[in-house]
């Protein structure tokens, strides 16, 4: 059998928990399998050199930044290689591009585009337990790459999926997924099963475990994933492509995400066209959209609002004020004082009420809803940033959650 194990930046963050990294990962090679582990930079790594480069240039080319960001990586990998081989395991460092990890060639949000195994393939042939560099790769150009926040995850899911692995576990500092975040909901309990498509929106909204890259990657090739703590042996959260949690539940977790930032639109022509202005615009700044409200016509006229994240906010604003005229707005207006809050569950698909019972949980929380977006799993509202945590634990009680430890 062959286990891709990631382990993130807590997992590696000091040489002692590189060295108890490496003493598991040398116990899961004694089981017999074969072993392929990518891992993180050390702790707060790339946010140290983030800072780094912000002292010396005030805004630094990105070409140099995937240069720089890549090393933290690449530090991990060597220093967790050099520990196997003092536990007596014969194990290598590789780079992304070492690896065979191929991207699109754009600098600080590269897509992986291939895998070549061939070296990896050759390692494990020859008895060593290759040590990846995640978050990185080599474009077109040879230039090195990195893919974004939560890369490593995104490496860890392909490298798995090039090789054909039996399993991805993704080591972290939480051992599973949690029906909401345990720091605002303390009965927040471990969901043991969850399918590719419920994962797939709680990371999108909000929760951090796993990043929503890796996830849907996972799904396209079918690579099965396992989250799991780095610091106990306790049994994780599986994720693969039929929860079975619709079975009983028909929600199955809570997210909430307060880098959100609202922008509306108000009284805008009623004319085909006008929101692919709007929205052709934000596409061109790379602003990510999230949800979209158009209101009632009222004399030709109309208000359209939409969500970005706060980092994307300056951008949707100058976007704004340049086409206001071209779409005939009156103006516009922005909350950065807001945040998201939703519930996720394959069972929503056929049980019918749940957004009424969603909707009647926060009103009696008091929580007043500004917008609402809907997929056939997920329902999502945007409410004040200090409204929050009390939405996330009034749905959490309203849909029995925390009776899914006992399960």
């Amino acid at each position: 059998m062959l286990f891709v194990q990631k382990f993130g930046g807590s997992s590696v963050g000091d040489p002692e928990r590189i060295k108890r990294v490496a003493e598991r990962v040398w116990r899961t090679r004694q089981t017999g399998k074969e072993v392929v582990v990518v891992v993180s930079a050390m702790g707060d790594t790339t946010d140290d050199l983030i800072a780094l480069a912000g002292e010396i240039s005030g805004e630094p080319a990105a070409r140099e930044m995937d240069q720089l960001l890549s090393t933290g990586e690449q530090v991990s990998s060597a220093l967790l290689a050099l520990a196997l081989q003092r536990l007596g395991a014969e194990a290598v460092s590789l780079t992304g591009q070492q690896a065979g990890i191929f991207t699109d060639g754009a600098y600080g949000k590269a897509a992986i585009s291939r895998i070549d195994p061939v070296r990896l393939r050759e390692e494990i042939a020859g008895g060593k337990i290759p040590v990846v560099a995640g978050f990185q790769g080599v474009g077109p150009g040879g230039d090195i790459t990195t893919l974004g926040r939560g890369g490593s995850d995104t490496t860890a899911v392909a490298v798995a999926a090039g090789l054909g692995a039996d399993c991805c576990e993704i080591y972290t500092d939480v051992d599973g997924v949690y029906t909401a975040d345990p720091r605002l909901v303390p009965e927040a309990s471990k969901i043991p099963v969850i399918s590719y498509d419920e994962m797939l929106e709680l990371a999108s909204l909000g929760a951090v475990v796993l990043h929503p890259r890796s996830v849907e990657l996972a799904k396209m090739f079918g690579v099965q994933l396992i989250v799991r703590s780095s610091f106990n042996d306790n049994p994780g959260t599986i994720v693969k492509g039929d929860g079975g949690m619709e079975k009983a539940y028909m929600v199955s977790g809570v997210a909430h995400d307060l880098n959100v930032a609202k922008v509306g639109l108000f009284d805008v022509m009623d004319q085909p066209g006008i929101a692919h202005r709007l929205f052709a615009a934000l596409a061109a700044e790379k602003v990510n959209v999230d949800m979209i409200i158009q209101g009632a016509t009222r004399d030709g006229r109309n208000d359209i609002a939409f969500t970005v994240s706060r980092d994307d906010l300056k951008k949707a604003l100058a976007v704004a004020e340049g086409v206001k005229e071209t779409i005939g707005a009156k103006g516009y207006t922005y909350d950065d004082q807001v945040g998201k809050v939703s519930i996720v569950g394959a069972g929503m698909i056929t049980r019918p009420g749940v957004a009424a019972a969603m909707f009647e949980a926060l009103s009696t929380a008091g929580v007043n809803i500004e917008m609402i977006s809907t997929s056939e799993i997920k329902i999502s509202c945007i409410i004040k940033e200090t409204e929050v945590a009390r939405a996330v634990k009034a749905l959490h009680d309203k849909f029995g959650l925390a009776e899914l430890s006992d399960t």
